[in-house]
């Protein structure tokens, strides 16, 4: 249970410190910081190669390349605009909903009806409503989180040990290089903000990846997937916490209810571990 609860809360402090850079290189700087650093460690640590690969396992490597990049951008545009519980909160549908496509219980039925009402809760009453752009670049940053754990299945049962996370996250950093260094320009190269960057990059990708694989050794799928559905909820305090993101009492349920709906349909046998 600590291992999980370690690695949402790193990755929920490493969305926050993401933010201090957004004024000076934008998102897509700021992912770019990201996923670059998390490429350069991870292929360092796990080596991997490309001798003897054949375009068939290539092409899961490509696609949870381009996922990975464009969850990244989606999430962290998102969080430019909306506060982060919030914006954690709409992600978590991706996970959610591949969790109910894998399942035949008519109980999910009743998760489904939860989490919609949790949303429409969220979004509010006109003229209060959270910056709809921002609502729609979560979601769909939670559709790439539902093709991410799809692929990242796929790529694990191909590739040893991490080899396959680190050529895709590769990829996506090179995917990201255009956009980033369009948005960030000269200011990349500022040390100070090199260094938020690195933290990121650990706190967001490197230590929580190490503690859900060291988890998910240890627990069911089924109770890894129920600790990771309060995901949003952590969100939500870091956010008021660090950012001093305050949320209104209707969010306040409306994030509960995801965090409910997300727990029952995560805790069925066979759901997605919702790494990410």
């Amino acid at each position: 249970m600590a291992l999980v609860l370690g690695a949402i809360l790193s990755v929920q402090l490493g969305s926050a410190a993401a933010t201090a850079t957004f004024d000076e290189v934008g998102p897509a700087g700021t992912v770019l910081y990201r996923l670059l650093f998390a490429a350069i460690l991870l292929v360092a640590f796990w080596r991997p190669s490309l001798r003897g690969v054949g375009r068939g396992e290539l092409l899961p490597i490509a696609l949870f390349g381009i996922t990975i990049a464009g969850m990244n951008l989606c999430f962290y545009e998102a969080i430019d605009r909306i506060p982060l519980g919030i914006a954690v909160t709409f992600e978590f549908v991706g996970p959610l909903a591949v969790a109910i496509a894998g399942s035949r219980r008519r109980l999910d039925l009743a998760w489904v009806a939860l989490a919609v009402a949790g949303i429409v809760l969220l979004a509010g009453p006109a003229g209060s409503s959270p910056d709809g752009v921002g609502v729609v670049l979560a979601l769909v940053a939670g559709g790439f989180w539902g093709a991410y754990i799809l692929l990242s299945a796929r790529v694990g049962r191909t590739w040893p040990g991490g080899g396959g996370l680190a050529l895709a996250m590769a990829l996506s950093a090179a995917i990201m290089m255009v956009p980033g260094v369009a948005a960030g320009g000269g200011e990349l190269l500022d040390p100070r903000l090199a260094g938020i960057g690195l933290a990121v990059a650990v706190l967001s990708s490197v230590v929580p990846y190490s503690l859900e694989l060291e988890a998910l050794r240890r627990l069911p799928v089924g109770v890894f997937g129920v600790l990771m559905s309060i995901e949003p909820a952590v969100a939500a305090l870091i956010g008021l916490a660090v950012l001093g993101q305050g949320i209104a009492a209707a969010e306040a349920v409306g994030i509960a209810l995801v965090v409910f709906a997300s727990a029952g349909a995560l805790s069925a046998p066979g759901a997605p571990a919702t790494t990410g």
